[in-house]
């Protein structure tokens, strides 16, 4: 948890005060500090691991080299809600908004490293 916490901190440091994405990182913080808090913290650690579990099943739809080629193959109309897609090696999938359809960074089980032993 101290390590997760850290690594947050110091990607939070990679953006600019005040930005959403720094608001957004600084947001996983503090759930993982609340949910320790209420000490729900280890049964959110098991539903991660049964969540990186079950997409572990979940097969890649599309790859696509760049963002660029992503977000055309969305304004196709070729995605559907929920696919899980590779761009540029990393796992996105695809969520239906108000707007419209948009991707979702959904780290794949390669990126999130070997699994844990229960």
């Amino acid at each position: 948890m101290e390590s997760t916490l850290r690594i947050l901190d110091t990607v939070s440091k990679s953006y600019p005060p005040g930005s959403r994405e720094e608001a957004a990182v600084q947001l996983a913080a503090v759930a993982l500090l609340y949910l320790r808090r209420l000490k729900k913290l280890d049964g959110f650690l098991e539903y991660h691991r049964e969540f990186s579990d079950l997409s572990a099943h979940v097969p890649v739809v599309k790859e696509f080299a760049t963002q660029t080629e992503a977000d055309a193959w969305l304004a196709r109309g070729e995605a559907v809600d929920g696919a899980l897609v590779k761009i540029d090696g990393r796992g996105f999938q695809v969520i239906q908004v108000p707007k419209g359809l948009k991707f979702l960074r959904t780290p794949l089980p390669e990126e999130l490293g070997p699994p844990t032993s229960k």
